[in-house]
């Protein structure tokens, strides 16, 4: 039964990429057409998606960001097993993302100059200048009070909010007004979900106009150039991740990778076509158990935590994606706020809790706080599609390697815990 709902949600992944391809070939030839009508047209729906993902994007942010603080100051187990599991799980996430910035240095993407995003596109605003010492980037991202961040758009301060109230919830003594409180957050949250599904069920339509709007101003083949650098930076810092970094940190705690990587290749596997790790959590703790042979007390605790913190490959997403799109916007990224960019990044995917195109999302939010070109983020949605299957299967196999490495270092400590 189980795999005939895996086999269905498969096919509808597939359909699912194989009509946005579809969209962005038909924006790509309205492009080449150069008719001044269409040109107008897909402007215009450009400029409207983009207006709507502004809308969804950071509320649905804050709030992830909110419930996954909530649920983790809620979470059973030990002091000592979630220590660990936030230790490793920082560790490699910074990991990722320190690699990201590297292989971005190495590649370097050519900016998409921002006259050649048309409408889409947002002009750099007062945050979005080069200018400003590091401690200058890190007080403007302090509130003063509530009201600001909502009115100046300044997403990194009502993220920095959202984190506040996530932990002051969690810290709550349990009372029937908090179990409310959390209620509505949830509801508000499975609120934004539904909007989001619903707007990506119409997205194809978005990205035939973004492909429109861009092609039509192609000049000597730059963006198409730069978008595959972009890809090409992604794809890197991913494989990387995958069969260097994290074996190392295996090798440090003295546990044979490949013996990890054969116990938990079902589930890497389904990961990669489900593109959920929460889908594929059921299979990962049945491999950590019986073919990893992880101690089932940390399994359960870990691997849950994990599914929801742990986002190896979106660090990496934000951090490069971020990168690009401000160069794109004329941005004079010094090596102090890359570095600054990269605890964002980290934090950033560790709030990523459950959110459709959770690390989409999760970028656009941030640029528009920056007032970034957004448009830029239009022609990745469909590259997006298929960077999440690998990116899913690189976090569950991340996932794998923080639940080992705990499972050896508290191997004979965990006496007078339930299993």
């Amino acid at each position: 039964m189980e795999k005939g709902k895996t086999s269905q949600k498969n096919k509808i992944g597939t359909s699912q990429v194989l009509v946005w391809v579809g969209a962005l070939l038909a924006g790509v030839f309205l492009g080449l057409l150069k008719v001044d009508a269409i040109g107008v047209a897909c402007s215009f729906v450009a400029t409207v998606y983009t207006r709507l993902f502004q809308f969804l994007a950071v509320p649905t942010v804050a709030l992830a960001i909110l419930t996954t603080l909530i649920d983790m100051g809620r979470g059973k187990g030990g002091r000592l097993l979630f220590g660990r599991t936030l230790t490793y799980t920082l560790l490699t996430t910074f990991a990722a993302s320190l690699v990201g910035l590297g292989i971005y240095l190495l590649v370097s993407p050519e900016a998409i100059p921002p006259e050649l995003l048309g409408e889409g596109s947002i002009a750099l605003g007062e945050g979005g200048g080069g200018g400003g010492s590091f401690m200058d980037h890190i007080i403007s991202v302090i509130p003063n009070n509530i009201l600001a961040p909502i009115l100046s758009g300044n997403v990194l301060s009502l993220l920095l909010i959202a984190a506040a109230f996530g932990l002051a919830i969690s810290w709550m003594a349990p009372s029937e007004a908090k179990q409310s409180l959390i209620n509505v957050i949830r509801s508000l949250q499975e609120m934004f979900h539904i909007l989001i599904r619903a707007l990506i069920w119409t997205l194809p339509l978005g990205i035939a106009a973004f492909a429109q709007v861009l092609v039509s101003q192609l000049e000597s083949g730059l963006i198409l150039g730069s978008l595959g650098k972009w890809t090409l930076v992604i794809l890197i810092c991913n494989v990387l991740q995958v069969v260097v970094v994290l074996p190392l940190f295996l090798l440090c705690r003295g546990i044979n990778p490949l013996k990890v990587f054969k116990a938990m290749s079902p589930a890497l596997l389904m990961a990669l076509f489900t593109k959920s790790s929460a889908a594929t959590l059921p299979l990962t703790l049945s491999c950590a158990q019986d073919r990893l042979g992880a101690d089932g007390r940390v399994a359960k605790f870990v691997l849950p935590i994990c599914t929801t913190i742990n986002m190896n490959g979106c660090a990496a997403f934000i951090l490069v994606t971020s990168l690009f799109v401000m160069k794109c916007g004329g941005m004079s990224l010094s090596i102090w706020t890359m570095l600054l960019w990269v605890v964002i990044s980290v934090f950033a995917a560790v709030g990523n809790a459950g959110v459709p195109m959770g690390c989409f999302f999760l970028t656009l939010s941030l640029m528009t706080g920056m007032g970034a070109p957004v448009a830029v983020l239009g022609l990745i949605i469909p590259i997006y599609t298929i960077v999440d299957m690998i990116e899913t299967a690189e976090n569950v196999w991340s996932d794998s390697c923080v639940c080992a490495m705990t499972d050896r270092d508290l191997s004979g400590r965990l006496e007078g815990m339930g299993q």
